[in-house]
C-alpha cells in the first residue's frame, strides 16, 4: 500500500496517509476541515549499493573455504 501526501488548501498543513490504491482519496483535512489536494510525488527510487549484486555476492564462508581448496587441488595437479 502506497503512502500519500496531502496538502490543505485553507490552513497549508501538509500530511501523509498510508492507504490502498482502491480506497478514495482524502477530502477534510484533520486539522481544520478545509479541504486538502492529494500532492504528486515522485515515488521512491531504489539505491542498490556494493559491488554487485549476484549470486557470488551470497556465498556462505564454508563455500569459499571448499573452493580455495579445490582451487589449491586444481593448481597443484597442473604444476
Amino acid at each position: 500500500m502506497p503512502t500519500y501526501e496531502y496538502i490543505c488548501t485553507g490552513c497549508g498543513y501538509e500530511f501523509e496517509e498510508f492507504q490502498s490504491i482502491a480506497s478514495e482519496p482524502i477530502s477534510v483535512c484533520p486539522n481544520c476541515k478545509a479541504a486538502v489536494q492529494r500532492k504528486i510525488s515522485g515515488g521512491s527510487g531504489v539505491i542498490f549499493k556494493g559491488s554487485g549484486f549476484y549470486i557470488t555476492d551470497y556465498k556462505k564462508s564454508a563455500d569459499k573455504s571448499s573452493e580455495k581448496k579445490s582451487e589449491d587441488k586444481s593448481t597443484s595437479k597442473a604444476s
